[in-house]
């Protein structure tokens, strides 16, 4: 075991040795924080991690001790023996050696024949290997390298990004915060450590304006307000309680004034979205509309917490997104004591190179440090995939491609190759052409804990990674008072079987690429050593365990917009091509879209598709979160499996009663696209009209939502509509 009594903080109580590791659960970073007994050289039990910033341990963490010595956890490389598509992989154990030499020669021979940008470089679920892999794709002179993220957070920072040049979408509540609006986002069942903090500033006096359609413990506990509107309509909201705002004169005059951008057209546009349209449009109370004008005015400073995910699966997405912090910052909220927080000294060149604005090699080199290689990857910008597909994504989001249109990048010829960090084929719509796509690749190595098949059929080579418990690599980073907290982790055990920690397998194939001088000859300690020390000052090893270390950046300011704080030329202003929020955003303008946050109906809705309404009559919801699972992960858990043992599609009292389904029935949700079969639960957090069902389910035959969701896309963000979609619902 990587760590001594001495270091860690000594015995637990006569239990046994423990140690502090970051819990992947969640698929988050920063990262919740575990203490780890440890007996004999098993972990046999995990705690919180005294003062860590994030945390509690919720039931995921706990069951990832299950996850650690699980039977079927994958321990050795193997390599396919028969061709792909042929039904039998033919799996056979090789070594490290064979495995690491054969990635490297496959993916030399690729590049050799249609150059270094036809491999994808690719990191799904967990996010850690992410600043490993980059830097991989990078040094090997591929711009593609993308991640989950082309369908989880990033279309929200693009929002953010086209309307202030950063991403700014939400800090927790201070003791300034008077207003805090939760919007599609359920943080009882998603985050424990923010439903505390909202909790408390509920204690403080805190109005919380809640947006959801469905009722959710969070809602039932914080709401002053709870707006209810048709999934998918989330702009026309705002845009409607932007028209009462600003028709009643309430709004920051100032601010809006000097620093906005594109205003009088808002105004004009907003005005017609009169709280009668909105109800028709959005199935929210037009009286309600007014109320939460009435709230929004009164309790400023505000701050907000986006469902991004949520709010961005629609053909719409990014433009809603838009709508809504362009409520925020006319209110005057961006960057004040209370408000939406832009950080005075983030640190960049760790946390994944989006909260400033890098459009060339000069922006990267003023963060001070490129481990990503983000300069490389801007200078290749052109032999992007993405770049005709998704252009506002290819210009704006420099460090990682759209992912999602990777059966036409393999049509196209532009992919050959894929190298696939915890990856899942069926995470995406129609998932089937996905699974194609691999087959369809000359050559394709996966890295994961388990073998799994609706991924890794697909695939000639599957490595075994290295759990959160046998692995050191990264570190973690939290805002905290006058600076930022780094924390390290300790190799809690050692590795099972021939597992391998995901850093450490992508600097050995750099080294067998040639790249070693670049990958400090494969050792990871040393890597995270340089990013230390150049980010923050500070030596790996300089870290304590578990109290880590304050590197102190002064007082956080406001306002940074008036100094020149933001912008790297040092004027006044934010980061966007006109130096103020772009409510008309130029660079939308400029790509040919409408320049304003335009609400459009999704593709599919009783507005848009009245035919299909006929057969389809409910709205369908897919992927929210679930107190016990995040995404697919866990389903061969028993510990959470005994607690939600089968997928269940939730549905109004009223909507169930009309098709003759009670609770427990076995149902078929159907759509225009496919369908699937769960269990009905029947539930007054439901609207009528709404169907919700989870995702992730593959391993269940019949399950898996994405049988059900069609390859439509947000033409900005390039995001798929998991939501918003018509359905029907029928006993199995």
């Amino acid at each position: 075991m990587d760590v001594v009594a001495a270091e860690a903080g000594g015995k637990s109580k006569g239990r046994g040795e423990f140690a502090y590791t970051f819990c992947d659960a969640c698929n988050q970073i920063p990262f919740c924080g575990l203490k780890v007994v440890v007996s004999g050289g098993r972990a046999v039990g995990v705690e919180g991690w005294e003062d860590f910033p994030s945390g509690p341990p919720c039931a995921k963490a706990y069951a990832t001790l299950q996850e650690e010595y699980h039977p079927d956890r994958l321990l050795h490389p193997i390599m396919r023996t028969n061709p792909r598509g042929s039904g039998d992989p033919g799996w056979v154990r090789i070594s490290w050696e064979e495995a690491l030499d054969t990635v490297a020669r496959r993916l030399r021979e690729v590049a050799e024949r249609y150059g270094p940008e036809s491999v994808l470089f690719y990191v799904g679920d967990p996010k850690e290997p992410r600043l490993a892999v980059s830097r991989l794709a990078s040094a090997f002179g591929s711009p593609n390298f993308g991640t989950e993220s082309s369908t989880c957070s990033r279309a929200a920072s693009l929002a953010s990004q086209l309307l202030l040049g950063l991403r700014a979408w939400g800090t927790p509540p201070s003791e300034r915060t008077h207003g805090v609006v939760l919007w599609a986002v359920n943080t009882a069942w998603t985050g424990t450590q923010s439903l505390r903090r909202l909790m408390a500033a509920k204690d403080r006096g805190t109005k919380f304006l809640v947006v959801d359609p469905r009722r959710t413990p969070t809602s039932e506990r914080l709401a002053d307000l709870h707006l209810r509107p048709r999934p998918g309509t989330d702009g026309a909201l705002a845009l409607g309680i932007m028209n009462q705002l600003i028709s009643r004169g309430h709004y920051d005059r100032e601010f809006v004034d000097r620093w906005v951008h594109g205003f009088d057209a808002l105004r004009e546009y907003a005005s017609r979205f009169t709280p009668e349209e909105v109800e028709r449009i959005t199935w929210v109370p037009s009286g309600e509309v007014e109320e939460a004008a009435e709230l929004l005015w009164g309790s400023r400073p505000e701050t907000i917490f986006l469902g991004y995910s949520t709010l961005t699966h629609t053909t719409n997405g990014v433009q809603n997104v838009r709508a809504i912090l362009s409520m925020m910052a006319i209110l005057g909220n961006i960057d004040v004591p209370g408000g939406v927080v832009i950080p005075t000294r983030p640190l960049v060149p760790y946390l994944a190179m989006t909260d400033y604005p890098l459009r060339t090699p000069e922006d990267v080199a003023a963060t001070g440090v490129d481990f990503a290689l983000m300069s490389r990857k801007i200078e290749l910008r052109d032999r992007r995939a993405d770049v005709d597909k998704v252009p506002v994504w290819a210009e704006l989001v420099p460090e990682q491609i759209q992912v999602n249109f990777l059966p036409e990048y393999v049509r196209d010829g532009r992919i050959r190759a894929a190298l696939l960090f915890g990856a899942n084929a069926t995470m995406w719509p129609q998932y089937r052409e996905y699974q194609e796509a691999l087959d369809a690749l000359e050559f394709s190595a996966a890295v994961d804990y388990f073998y799994r098949p609706w991924t890794h059929d697909h695939v000639d080579i599957v490595l075994p990674a290295a759990t959160m418990y046998e692995r050191e690599e990264p570190f973690a980073v939290f805002p905290a008072q006058g600076g930022w907290k780094v924390y390290r982790r300790q190799r809690v055990l050692e590795p099972r079987g021939e597992a391998r920690s995901d850093w450490w397998i992508a600097f050995q194939i750099a080294v067998r690429l040639g790249l070693g001088d670049q990958f400090w000859n494969g050792d990871t300690r040393a890597a995270m050593d340089w990013i230390l020390r150049r980010a923050a000052g500070v030596g790996y090893e300089e870290i304590p365990v578990p109290d880590g270390r304050l590197v102190p950046t002064g007082p956080e300011e406001f306002r940074k917009y008036e100094r020149g704080l933001l912008r790297r030329d040092g004027r006044p202003g934010f980061p966007t091509p006109t130096g103020m929020v772009e409510v008309w955003s130029t660079v939308l303008e400029r790509h040919g879209f409408d320049p304003l946050p335009a609400y459009v109906e999704p593709e599919e809705s009783p507005a848009s598709r009245p035919d299909l309404a006929s057969r389809y009559p409910l709205i369908l919801i897919t992927g929210s979160r679930s107190p016990v699972y995040t995404h697919s992960k866990f389903r061969e858990l028993s510990w959470l499996r005994d607690a939600e043992p089968e997928p269940l599609a939730r549905i109004s009292p009223e909507d169930a009663r009309a098709r003759g389904i009670s609770d427990g029935d076995a149902v078929v949700v159907e759509t225009p696209h496919g369908s699937v079969r769960m269990r009905a639960r029947i539930t007054h957090m439901m609207p009528k009209g709404v169907v919700d069902v989870p995702h992730g389910w593959a391993a269940v035959e019949g399950a898996n939502a994405n049988d059900a969701t069609p390859r439509r896309f947000d033409p900005i963000s390039g995001y798929p509509a998991f939501k918003a979609l018509l359905c029907e619902v029928r006993r199995a």
